[in-house]
Formats: structure tokens, sequence, C-alpha cells
């Protein structure tokens, strides 16, 4: 699932004033891209264009957006998260130099779709980056990094190569829920869009953690939030975009295309706003404490019903490094029970037991081996090497190395949990309706490792719509946008766009609105205002 890499030759005007845009191209999932995107490839490349408006001043450079796969999306559940890892922050400010506070924020990397290419040194080595909002480091795989299996599936920073090259040394560490991204500072020149920003801290990462990174369509990240949350205090990117003077206003938006359909896959503004981007006015809300982009929110509406949880308050970060929408654990509930989604794990468990809970039962009475009950079905494609008496284990705790290889790990293991717990009534010489009911039960009873819901796809229809209450204003997310389609055809699964995240006041509670919000409201973060704004994506 490594990210395919197609560099451009642009001209680019001279005039730094000029807004700088990252527009993002979405290949479909495969071997081939769209035959319209390489016909425009080639043609970009032929006839060596500088991609402009002249009207505008904008400058667009094509980068990626990638939809989430199937296979890679099921297969990541066990790691934690939906996909990627928790990251605990510290943060600082309000709550006083003395008291670090510590925030869970959803992080959904290998899930995230969005990803731009910048350049890192004289002359410029490329590296593909989320630019995520809700962080404040810049951060790439470094050719010191000798015993990571991710740091040999991705471009390395070589800083022998850079001419522009300044050590600095100093030691530095991420901490995800899966581990950290360890490395040291470094110095050098940093290349986004025509931009050229001198002498930038950034993180050359030596140690990235376990198989977080290994399958991560990106080689690194490019933080966009407050130095308050900065590891080593390092000065953002961002701050020396505005601080050097290369972007006209101290401005950045996003548009992310959520057109699974579509080819482009969205724009990043740097130093303003593309009108053609949205409809209508912004609503603009105060940043309320620096480090993640932070405002106050009002209630969130179920089928335009209050929810009551937020009707006093909550605290919001627009995040564009997540993919859904994190929310405090009794309006997520709330919201799940509504659109009829109920935990993966549990649903992957009855289906089994529905379908083939009378199968398994006739080939362990027959004397099948248990170990090998759920490749001979189909749910597993390992020779039955690893047994089954790993029980629920094998579903929360077993480690990626153990996992097997089938395309659906979820009902594999939801199969063999299934084995375990029939031998178990087998021998009490229980009758089937007696196993199929017990079984049953103890599928209810399964938590969602990652904390993700499933709805039935033919569904959508009839869905109800969730709002939220941002500067006084409803900003609606129909069925089709706040869920998540996994897969093609009869394969396919719709995964509901919330998840739960309990943070304690006085940060929370807290809601993360991540690429689902900003793919349908166009966002403009307000560096010189402390602001966010939100309008109807175009």
């Amino acid at each position: 699932m490594l990210l395919t890499l197609v560099s451009l030759l642009f001209q680019f005007p001279s005039d730094p004033s000029q807004f700088v845009v990252i527009r993002k191209i979405s290949p479909k999932m495969g071997t081939q891209f769209r035959a319209g995107l390489v016909t425009s490839f080639l043609f970009l490349l032929l006839s060596h264009v500088v991609i402009s408006t002249p009207s505008d001043g904008l400058v667009r450079i094509g980068l990626k957006k990638m939809k989430i796969d199937q296979t890679c999306h099921l297969n990541r559940r066990n790691n934690g998260t939906p996909g990627g890892p928790i990251r605990k922050y510290h943060l600082r400010g309000n709550l006083g130099e003395s008291e670090d506070t510590d925030i869970v924020a959803l992080k959904n990397y290998m899930d995230a779709q969005y990803f731009g290419e910048i350049g890192i040194g004289t002359p410029a080595q490329k590296f593909t980056v989320i630019f995520d909002t809700g962080s404040s480091n810049l951060w790439v795989p470094s050719a010191k990094c000798y015993f990571s299996v991710a740091c040999y599936l991705h471009p390395k920073y070589k800083s022998s190569q850079s001419s522009t090259y300044t050590k600095n040394g100093k030691s530095a560490a991420i901490q995800y829920g899966t581990g950290a991204i360890s490395g040291f500072f470094s110095q050098d020149h940093i290349q986004v869009g025509d931009l050229v920003v001198k002498d930038q801290d950034f993180i050359e990462a030596t140690k990235e953690p376990g198989v977080t990174f290994v399958a991560a369509k990106f080689d690194g990240i490019l933080g966009l939030g407050f130095q308050e949350i900065s590891v080593g205090d390092a000065v953002p990117v961002w701050y020396n975009l505005v601080n050097q003077g290369l972007v006209k206003e101290p401005v950045f938006s996003f548009w992310l295309n959520r057109n699974t359909e579509g080819e482009e896959g969205g724009e990043i503004v740097f130093g303003g706003v593309d009108s053609s981007h949205f409809k209508g006015k912004h609503t603009y809300v105060p940043v309320t404490q620096k480090g993640y982009w932070q405002f106050d929110m009002g209630d969130v509406l179920i089928d335009g019903e209050s929810s009551g949880f937020c009707a006093n308050g909550c605290s919001a970060i627009a995040d564009s490094g997540t993919s859904l929408l994190a929310g405090p654990t009794t309006v997520v509930t709330q919201i799940n029970h509504a659109i009829g989604a109920s935990g993966v794990v549990s649903q992957e468990c009855k289906t089994v037991v529905e379908q083939y809970g009378k199968t398994i039962i006739e080939m362990l009475m027959a004397k099948s081996q248990p170990q090998k009950v759920c490749s001979q079905i189909g749910f597993c494609t390992f020779d039955g090497t690893r047994g089954v008496s790993t029980g629920i284990e094998s579903m929360v705790d077993q480690k990626p190395e153990k996992q097997s290889d089938g395309v659906n790990d979820a009902t594999c293991a939801a199969c063999e949990m299934a084995v375990v717990w029939m031998q178990s009534r087998l021998r009490k010489n229980q009758t089937e309706e007696q196993i199929l009911d017990y079984v049953n039960q103890l599928c209810e009873r399964l938590p969602s490792p990652s904390g993700e819901s499933v709805v039935q796809c033919d569904a959508l229809s009839s869905l109800p719509s969730v709002s939220f209450t941002i500067g006084g204003k409803v900003f609606d997310l129909a069925p089709e946008q706040y869920i998540l389609k996994v897969g093609e055809g009869v394969a396919a699964q719709c995964i509901s766009g919330f998840i739960a995240l309990d943070v304690a006041p006085p940060r929370g509670p807290l809601w993360i609105l991540g690429d689902i919000f900003m793919g349908r409201y166009h966002t403009v973060f307000d560096y010189g205002n402390l602001s966010v704004g939100f309008a109807e994506a175009a």
C-alpha cells in the first residue's frame, strides 16, 4: 500500500506574496490511475505548463487523495483505534506553566485520505506528508533510521546531500497509543509549493513504532497547529511562512473533496482563501485556547432534536489529521443508536453465528480439528498452525505479527471465538439451540477494540441528519456525509463516522471535527485574528 509519488515540473511565479495552493488528486485504489488523470498528467508533463489562474494569482500543484481501502481498514482495527494511533499531548497555556494537562486526541492517520508533497533541503528531497492541523511538528524518516521496518519502505532524509543543512541534534519524541516516533532535530530549508521556508527545525525520525507506519501511505507529518503543542517548542512551518513574509495574509484554508468519484482531492490554500471553494459566507468563531485550533460549540442535534449533552456548550477542534468525528460517549451512543449502528466486532460475530453457527457445531461434532474449522469454511487463510485457544484475546489483545493474513481478519477472529465458545458448550452436552443462544449473548457483549460501529449500507437513505451548532449557526451532516463506505459491491461496509472520545473538564467535553466535517464545510484557519471559519463547501 505504498503511495506512488508523481513528481511534476512546473514554473512558478517569482512573487512570494501570492497565494500558494496545494491541490490533491484522487486516484482509485489499485494499480492504475483513472484514464482522465493519466491523460492530464501526460499533457502537463509534455507541455510543461504553469497551472495558475491569472485572475486570482493562485499556483496549483498536483498532489494526492487516497481512498480508504477495505482490506487495510479492517486489518488495522487491532491497533487500538480505527486505523491509527491515539496521541497524548501535554498542553500548556491557560492552564499554567506548572500544570501540564494530558489530552487524548484521536489521530486516524492510517485512514487519513489527504496527502501533499513537500521538499526538504537543497536540492529538495521529496516527501509525502499529512497536513495536520491537530499537531505542530514536521517530521520525516531519517537516513539514520536503521532498525524500523517503516523507514525502509519510505523515502529518508539524507542531510549529507543538502547544502543548506544545519546540525541541531537535540533529541525528540512524539508519543502515540501504539508507540512513539523518536529521533532528533535538524534544520534545513523546506519547500512548500513554490515557497521556500529557510532554516526550519524539523524532526528526523530514527524510530517508528510497530506496524503503524509500515503500511502508511504517507512518509511524515507537517503540523499546522500552534507552537504551544509543538514538541521541543519548535517553531512550526506555518509560523515561519508568516514570519518570513512568504504569504500574503496569515490565513490558510482547506477544501476537501469528499466526492469519491472525483479526481481532485482538494486544496490547501496558504495565504488566503479561494472563493471558488465555498458558497455563501463563513461563520467565524474565536480560538478559545491556543494549541489546537479549538473553539466553543453548542448543541448537537439528531434529526433536528437536541441531544442535550452539549446544550450548555462543548469545546471542539478542527483537525485535518483525523478522518472521523470524535465526541463524548454520551452523545455518540445516542447518535449510533439513532442510525442503527452496532459495534463492528459484535456484528461480525453475530453474522458468523447466524449464517454458519449450525455448520460449525456439526463440524465440531464430526471431530474436525477446531483450529482448522474457520479456514475450512473460508473465513481464515492460515493453515491452522495458530490454535483458537487464545479465544477473545485473538480479537482484542493479539499482537499484529500473530494475526492471520485473511482478507477480513475481523470475521476470521469472530469465527475463532465462536469455535472456542461452542466447544465449551458441547463439552457440557448442551443442545444446538442452547449453544447458539449462548454464543449470541457473548457476541452482544463483545467490545470493539477501536470503538467503530457499522450500519447497513442499504439503510442510508432512511437515516437522520446530525447537526452541530457553531457560532449560533446549525451545520448539518447528511447520512452520506457522516458514513464512510469501505470497499465495493457485496464486500462493502458502511462505517459510522462517529467514535467516542471523553475528555474531562476544563478542556472537555470535547469534539474533534475531522475530515468528515471539513469535507462538508470549507474551513478557514485565521492565524491573524485567531479564529476558525466554516462555510458550505462548493
